[in-house]
């Protein structure tokens, strides 16, 4: 059984803790991104020898998703998380990572996020917030009813949307952009009324897609992270002792939740070729279509954002 949360595996070993945080996640108990958070509950417990102690809260059992900013910013509860493309009308700055065609791996996600955490946490600090760490879920992918050989094979089908952003990239790609809720995705794609969408294999293998659909291409469109973050007023309230062994742990979580990602999108592709998915790359043609709609939302991007964009696009692309 995963270690998902800890309150009461804290409460039974650190029963002298002198303060008690709870945080508040949205994601289900079983998500990679809930047992890292219980991993890093449980080395702030046993690094502060029980002096701060932090019970996880998943699947919305505290708090509704996007009640969690607002919540941990008045203080109802000390940490929460949140996928960071939910923040992007308060804070325009954490939507670098959603903007699709921008980074080709993890290795490239990591270089974006290292231009992005200082402007992010800059942001979250003008309203209360301590970030702690951030950790992407698997990149986004492209599935097909049929197989793909050339653009014309997108132009007027169905593409699921579920956000602007994908709206957007069914316009460019001539097809026709049908909001879809993921639990209805299969039905869609049975019936016809959805040819084709974008998502994670993680997110495909849970939903059992290769009852639907037979193609499935790696396109890492985008690399969208989760971001772990306090009260301030809380964390400047801990001892400095504390504060030190909090940021430690977090630093450690991050690093263990970037190899977490990549090891799910590794199983989850596996189980696709298994259950008979075709996984393959697209033509040539998808690629440099691809790289001139990431140059365009960039550019779009940067329009909206201003100068904090250049200090993050403009080092990215030249060390690219």
């Amino acid at each position: 059984m995963k270690m998902i949360f800890l309150a009461a595996l804290c409460a039974a070993t650190v029963s002298h803790a002198q303060t008690r945080w709870n945080l508040a996640s949205g994601y289900s108990a079983e998500s990679f991104h809930s047992e890292n958070l219980g991993w890093f509950a449980q080395a702030v417990a046993q690094s502060s020898q029980g002096r701060l102690s932090i019970a996880v809260h998943p699947a919305g059992s505290m708090l509704k998703l996007a009640e969690i900013p607002a919540a941990v910013e008045a203080r109802r509860v000390e940490i929460g998380e949140t996928i960071m493309s939910n923040l992007v009308g308060q804070m325009p700055v954490t939507g670098a990572d959603s903007i699709p065609f921008v980074v080709k791996g993890y290795s490239d996600a990591q270089r974006l996020w290292s231009l992005q955490r200082p402007l992010v946490q800059a942001a979250f600090a003008r309203r209360g917030l301590k970030v702690l760490y951030a950790v992407p879920w698997p990149p986004q992918g492209l599935y097909a009813r049929k197989p793909l050989s050339r653009l014309l094979d997108l132009k007027g089908s169905a593409m699921r949307s579920y956000n602007p952003a994908t709206v957007r990239l069914a316009e460019m790609l001539g097809a026709r952009a049908v909001p879809v809720p993921m639990a209805q995705v299969n039905a869609a794609l049975a019936s016809g009324s959805v040819d084709s969408m974008i998502t994670s294999a993680v997110t495909g293998v849970e939903n059992k897609v290769w009852t639907s659909v037979q193609h499935y291409y790696p396109i890492n469109a985008w690399f969208p992270k989760n971001i772990v973050f306090a009260n301030l007023a809380a964390f400047d309230s801990l001892a400095l002792t504390e504060q030190g062994l909090l940021m430690e742990a977090a630093r450690q979580a991050e690093e263990r939740g970037w190899r977490l990602s990549q090891a799910q999108e590794a199983e989850a592709t596996a189980e696709l070729r298994r259950q008979g998915v075709q996984v393959e790359p697209l033509p040539v043609e998808f690629e440099q279509a691809f790289k001139r709609m990431g140059e365009r939302f960039s550019i779009e991007w940067l329009r909206t954002v201003g100068n904090e964009a250049n200090q993050i696009f403009i080092p990215y692309y030249a060390t690219r």
